[in-house]
């Protein structure tokens, strides 16, 4: 899992060096596979539960789950790149969302938030909490810096497969579910939305984005606990 692991920070730093405005969302998706597979590993989206490309590509108000097309990205936009890579039957999944040329101030506002979520949930990944102690600590952080938090959405433990047992939700009371310990491996990821929480699935069956229109961004680490809190697996 940690070589995953690698191989999918490896595809977001390629990925990130070639976002800019101009640019299309399946080129970047081109970029991803290309590093994947060259590292190693496999794609580990490309054809679960039938999705068609290595990389979920969204553009401002779709949060998770777009289809890499012949959008082009425009100064301004926000992008999330979620990148799942498989090496010897083992599993690394993160999602990143990243600025494209110049964004405002309320942009960046929201990405810090988001992105200081997923941290402030981790905080509390260590042997002896229950699991929604990380979900809690989320939701608390999203909801008094005034954001929402998408309800059908969750991170997931991970392993053979992308998606394992148990769901991790991105908000609730802390003291439930399985007590962490070490060894554990999950995918923590909150998707945060500017505006309210309600979400819509786009024509083509995949996408999903607000219903608002509002803008949500996308943060989300693979991690192990360790007897000494938690490491980052997704990261080089």
């Amino acid at each position: 899992m940690k070589k995953a692991g690698i191989i999918v920070a490896l595809a977001h730093r390629a990925a990130q060096s070639v976002i800019h405005p101009g640019i299309k969302t399946k080129e970047i998706n081109e970029i991803v596979e290309k590093t994947i597979i060259e590292n190693g590993g496999y794609p580990s989206f490309k054809g679960l539960y039938g999705f068609p490309a290595a990389a979920c590509i969204s553009v401002n108000s779709v949060i998770v789950h777009g289809i890499p097309d012949n959008t082009v990205l425009k100064d301004g936009d926000i992008v999330s790149v979620d990148i799942g890579a498989c090496y010897k039957g083992y599993h690394g999944d993160s999602a990143w969302t990243y600025a494209v040329g110049n964004v405002d101030e309320q942009t960046k506002r929201l990405m810090y938030i988001g992105e200081k979520s997923l941290y402030e949930g981790l905080k509390m990944a260590k042997v002896g909490n229950h699991l929604t102690d990380i979900s809690h600590a989320i939701g608390e952080y999203v909801f008094q810096h005034g954001y929402s938090l998408p309800r059908d959405y969750a991170g997931h433990g991970i392993g053979t497969s992308v998606h394992e047992d148990p769901t991790v939700p991105n908000f609730g009371p802390a003291g439930h579910g399985i007590i962490l310990k070490e060894g554990m491996t999950f995918a923590i990821e909150p998707m945060v939305l500017a505006g309210r929480p309600q979400t819509r699935l786009l024509k083509d069956g995949w996408g999903v984005g607000t219903r608002d229109g509002k803008n949500g961004v996308h943060f989300e680490h693979t991690i192990v606990i360790t007897k000494d809190g938690y490491e980052i697996l997704t990261k080089v």
